[in-house]
């Protein structure tokens, strides 16, 4: 119990003195003498102790488990799109599934209704460093206890801090958080980095979707290599064939120009856009019908046209915004790119391969694990424009190659990237872990 107080302690740091320490103390003590009077939230009748069989040449559970996720939001993004996706297959799987998330906004719940997945919202008001984010733990904490949950899986930063800490109080067997970038990102700076380490160290399992990225937290961050597993994103291989009916329909009139596409938010610079400006020019100059095809929105859009208008060639770009029918666009485009600056494991070059488009990508994080040079695609370096428009035109010049690529990356997707291979395998890690965690509840 000390250490578990110990983790409420790092997760809200000195701002919790706004509501005073002896108040906060009483809060955490009478929550404790409340819910966590017994030793162990699991007994030996207990659900958790009968459900752990696995039948790993049928690629079945024999039973059920009781398994919650937490999301910072139902947002359209690469990781919200994969912990949905999961939790539709591990429900259809029998699974009683029930998907928390701190903010109730996004589209992707309606992806939910009907699917026999349940879901809460547990909103930290104030912000999880905050006396209210505390209790929004606590809160979290009584919920997992009472439903008897034997997985909690966390899938992003934010429910990461907030979900380890609970169901660490709550006494559920198998504790899974999530890494799915690099540590890029200026949040990881400072004594915010020890306190992430601390909590991925709580878990039973830290989830990553890259070789990269956990080569990474093992050299860089000290994690024990046991300790983190490796489960590629996974991807819907029957959404995305090449159409020419649906060419005509979505691209009207640019039936001989060649489609170049870059899917990615527009936030921040790192999916590349700057770059792919700076090399248009290069690959019009030799390829004048070629078009542009940029997909997502952010911040970002108005700077990224006015460069285009700069660079002359505003005629060239086609600026998408927001799609809800990515796959259908992939299945009118000729060629893929991903220059970007920094990886973990893009859902864009998966669905690009799914499509069977040859694609040209940055060789940075998980990318070289999908994407291998001259085979599937072509790799280059990262704000690299000149090379980024000589990759692109040895594809328009060779037509032929570039449609064998596309096809490879295609076979190879179907075969070990689809989201049921990467449903077994996180059910997989769920049976081990739990098979893991029995000896200790005796």
């Amino acid at each position: 119990m000390a250490i578990q107080l110990f983790t409420l302690q790092i997760i809200f740091n000195t701002r919790a003195h706004r509501l005073g320490k002896a108040a906060m103390t009483a809060r955490v003590n009478q929550f404790r003498r409340t819910h966590m009077s017994r030793s162990d939230p699991i007994s030996a009748e207990s659900p958790a102790s009968q459900r752990v069989a696995f039948d790993s040449d049928a690629g079945r559970t024999t039973v059920s488990w009781r398994l919650f996720y937490l999301l910072d939001s139902f947002e359209v993004g690469g990781t919200e799109t994969q912990a949905v996706e999961l939790a539709l297959r591990m429900a259809q799987r029998g699974h009683r599934v029930t998907l928390g998330v701190l903010k109730a906004q996004g589209s992707l719940v309606d992806c939910l209704r009907g699917s026999g997945v349940t879901v809460e919202v547990f909103h930290p008001r104030g912000g999880l460093d905050s006396p209210r984010g505390l209790l929004a733990v606590l809160r979290l904490s009584r919920y997992l206890r009472h439903r008897h949950f034997e997985v909690v899986h966390s899938h992003d930063l934010w429910s990461n801090l907030m979900g380890v800490a609970a169901a660490r109080l709550a006494g559920v067997p198998v504790i899974v958080s999530s890494q799915r970038d690099l540590s890029h990102d200026a949040w990881y700076q400072g004594w915010r980095r020890a306190w992430m380490r601390r909590v991925q160290n709580w878990s039973s399992a830290v989830l990553v979707n890259s070789h990269a990225i956990r080569g990474k937290l093992v050299a860089q961050e000290g994690l024990n290599s046991a300790k983190i597993r490796v489960i590629h994103n996974g991807v819907d291989t029957a959404r995305s064939r090449p159409d020419s009916d649906l060419r005509q329909k979505l691209f009207s009139g640019l039936d001989a120009c060649k489609l170049v596409v870059l899917v990615g938010n527009m936030v921040s610079d790192v999916k590349g856009h700057s770059c792919l400006i700076a090399a248009a020019p290069a690959v019009l100059r030799e390829f004048p019908d070629a078009r542009f095809v940029l997909v997502g929105d952010g911040p970002l859009r108005s700077e990224f046209e006015k460069t285009v208008m700069k660079t002359g060639v505003i005629d060239k770009f086609l600026f998408l915004g927001y799609r809800s029918d990515v796959p259908e666009i992939l299945a009118c485009c000729d060629l893929a790119v991903l220059p970007s600056r920094a990886e973990g494991f893009p859902n864009a070059a998966l669905e690009y391969l799914a499509a069977g488009l040859p694609t040209v990508a940055s060789n940075v994080g998980g990318i070289p694990e999908l994407i291998e040079d001259g085979v599937t695609g072509r790799l280059v370096p990262p704000e690299d424009a000149p090379a980024l428009s000589a990759a692109i035109l040895s594809l328009l010049r060779e037509p032929e190659k570039a449609r064998q690529m596309g096809s490879n990356g295609r076979a190879l997707v179907a075969r070990d990237f689809s989201f049921e291979v990467m449903r077994l395998a996180v059910e997989e890690l769920y049976a081990e872990l739990l098979r893991a965690a029995r000896p200790a509840q005796r």
